[in-house]
């Protein structure tokens, strides 16, 4: 059936009703002609003509780098990390080198019995009766590198968060409820036992299956000193070891395990970000000097990103350069990153207040603040106990607050503001070419799940600046919907069947703004008991939407606004509220967010959160309603302190096929009708023809 889809795609395609892209992605391979490689002699003398001073052996590594990282909307853009001035010749010579280099493995696929073997002899070499293998690499991120993929090369399990524990004679995978569908679709239960992450905690399954005096081995740059000091604490009593390993035993047998990601890093324009990296760092400095500080050592990727004005492409779906920095209290900053992905001139632009270095340098730069006897601020939160473990063996003071580029990176300033809304104008656009296309061909049937992923990419791709999905789309038909993860692949695709509920999540980056957004789409009638349950989230995504709160509210306090009316009919959903967003960096991003789980942190002018309440009936649907929003200062005649509230970002039609009128009130009515005229203002001058016609019927007052 996904051929009569895709064809359909085609057909879109070749009428122009999916706008080509205008964001200069087009791959260079597309316009230079396909031809053989020359040879390594001919490759160096283009090299050497175009005064590159590499050898072809070093492009090679370099090829085998860029491999390791996605390859994005720009698949081509490495090319510059040879020269960015070269000849047509040098550039066909390149990529037909790159053709036929292969591509890594997935991590994922392979003969997992036979990996659980050879673990167990290298435990055994080692000493050691059990490894904790976490979904985390070192940087502790939301996404891994195909390198970092231990926990999928060792089980097939490639979620974003779980556990394995091997030990010499069983192994147990741990996964939250999200995940309890696709852990047993990935992992074979000949080799695992399948936990639940939230309610058994792998330290405690250890304690309980491992005799006394056995030695539970951990790399402690996969994990924070939170996690091990819970981990001792199930694990002591039992008399059971947790040893720290001096290097990955994994990593030891996994003989074609891929090297470190070469995705080229590159300048994010004073145009984008609003402020200069010079000026940031000049800040953090402050901070560091008023608190006494000496140092900051930075551990996340996106903090890194942020103060320097970089954005990389090591990792999916995010746009970060993997590495470290730290930042001393005079301003200058130490960046370990891999010099090879550096775009050219980026190292002029940030001036002689930035020293490059190497990724295996910072041991010694760690050791360098130790021997200073330095007061080092690091988050004890995200950062892997390694790092805090150095520091302070080298004599260092460690200070476990939290990240200092966390709080300016979340309020977003006023040119990072506009460019928000632009992208989500552009994005808007691109989804409602989309939603009429979806309006026209599911009622014909034969749509699935997986070509809806393939079409809504499309759409994104004519929008201008689009630089990728910024998540994994979840595209859920009927039940699978029902799944709050649901990520949709060859076995599980689900055909869209009539009269049903069609979930959909998804965001893009581009260049000036993050975008997340989740439709719930009736195909056909979805019947009254979804029209109902649909309604009962729409009424509290509008509450939240309208709320007015005081300077120095928390998201915790606003949860409950986004849930009342499911609770009043006795329902609810499992998953936060609202989580924060990046600018052109993780669509998840901290430290704000809105949920029952306790978070003390306030809710501040510029910072962008999603409003996504839902309802999963298991086994039919999900629901859910989701628009990013902007929190504002709000003037209250009459109000006797500071008051906040939230601007929606987020341009697209609510499907009115899914509301139940007769449960709104007048004020959630006049709501509703205001957003899908403000949508229809902004959007279209977007957009013509047929998808004109479309937006004009799917924002009609009600």
């Amino acid at each position: 059936m996904r051929g009569s889809a895709c064809a359909s795609i085609a057909a879109a395609l070749a009428s122009g009703a999916i706008h080509t892209a205008q964001n200069g992605s087009k791959p260079l391979s597309a316009s230079i002609s396909t031809a053989a490689y020359g040879g390594d002699d001919n490759l160096a003398r283009l090299l050497r003509e175009a005064g590159v001073a590499r050898s072809v052996a070093d492009i090679r590594d370099l090829i085998a780098g860029v491999n390791a990282a996605p390859d994005g909307e720009l698949p081509d853009a490495w090319l510059d990390l040879v020269a960015s001035k070269r000849s047509d010749g040098l550039s066909e010579q390149l990529l037909a080198l790159r053709a036929g280099i292969a591509r890594p493995a997935d991590p994922a696929h392979g003969d997992h019995g036979a990996r659980l073997a050879a673990l167990r002899a290298e435990l055994q070499r080692r000493g050691l009766d059990g490894f904790v293998v976490p979904r985390a690499d070192e940087y502790q991120g939301e996404y891994v590198p195909l390198r970092g993929s231990r926990l999928a090369w060792i089980s097939g399990f490639t979620a974003s968060a779980g556990a394995v524990v091997v030990l010499l004679d069983k192994a147990a995978v741990f996964a939250d409820g999200r995940y309890t569908i696709q852990v047993r679709q990935e992992v074979s239960a000949a080799h695992f036992s399948y936990h639940h992450l939230m309610e058994e905690f792998h330290g405690d399954w250890a304690a309980a299956n491992l005799p006394a005096g056995a030695k539970l081995g951990f790399d402690p740059w996969m994990h924070t000193a939170g996690w091990a000091d819970k981990m001792r604490a199930s694990l002591s009593p039992a008399g059971i070891e947790l040893v720290p390993t001096d290097s990955n035993p994994i990593d030891a047998v996994w003989t074609d395990q891929p090297p470190a990601p070469l995705g080229i890093v590159n300048i994010q324009p004073l145009s984008a970000t609003g402020r200069g990296s010079a000026d940031k760092r000049a800040d953090i400095a402050a901070s560091l000097e008023k608190q006494r500080l000496d140092a900051a050592v930075l551990t996340q990727p996106d903090s890194v990103a942020w103060l320097l004005n970089v954005r990389g492409s090591d990792v999916p779906c995010t746009p970060l350069p993997l590495s470290f920095a730290i930042i001393h209290r005079d301003g200058q900053v130490d960046w370990f990153v891999d010099a090879r992905k550096l775009a050219p001139g980026l190292e002029q632009h940030l001036g002689n207040g930035v020293a490059i270095r190497a990724p295996g340098e910072l041991p010694a730069a760690l050791d360098a603040l130790g021997g200073k006897e330095a007061r080092v601020r690091l988050d004890g939160t995200t950062a892997a106990l390694w790092v805090i473990d150095r520091l302070e063996k080298a004599g260092a003071a460690v200070d476990q607050g939290g990240d200092p580029c966390v709080l300016p990176k979340a309020a977003k300033n006023a040119v990072e503001i506009e460019g928000s809304k632009a992208a989500h104008r552009r994005d808007g656009a691109a989804l409602v070419r989309f939603l009429r296309w979806f309006d026209e061909v599911a009622p014909k049937g034969g749509l699935d799940e997986l070509t809806v992923v393939d079409t809504l990419l499309a759409y994104r791709r004519g929008a201008a600046d689009f630089r990728g999905p910024s998540f994994d789309t979840i595209s859920g038909a009927g039940p699978n919907g029902a799944i709050v993860h649901y990520r949709a692949n060859e076995k599980t695709n689900r055909q869209v069947d009539q009269n049903s509920v069609f979930l959909l999540d998804s965001g893009g980056q581009y260049l000036d703004g993050t975008t997340d957004i989740t439709r719930t789409l009736a195909v056909g009638d979805p019947g009254p008991q979804a029209r109902r349950h649909f309604t009962l989230v729409l009424k509290g995504h509008i509450a939240l939407n309208r709320v007015r709160f005081p300077m120095g509210t928390a998201g915790i306090q606003l949860d409950v606004l986004a849930r009342q009316f499911l609770w009043q009919a006795g329902l609810d959903y499992d998953h936060g509220t609202g989580h924060g967003v990046g600018s052109f960096l993780s669509v998840h991003e901290g430290p704000q967010r809105i949920g029952k789980t306790v978070n003390g942190v306030v809710l501040l002018p510029g910072m962008i959160l999603s409003n996504e309440p839902g309802y999963y009936l298991a086994g039919s649907y999900g629901i859910r309603v989701e628009n990013l929003e902007l929190v504002v200062p709000v003037e209250i005649a009459g109000a006797e302190r500071p008051m906040l509230g939230f601007e929606t970002l987020t341009l697209c039609p609510i499907d009115l096929r899914m509301v139940d009128a007769s449960l709104l009130t007048a004020e959630e009515r006049d709501w509703l009708n205001a957003y899908h005229a403000r949508v229809l203002r902004e959007l279209s001058p977007l957009v013509e023809g047929a998808d004109r016609a479309w937006l004009d019927q799917a924002t009609r007052a009600i």
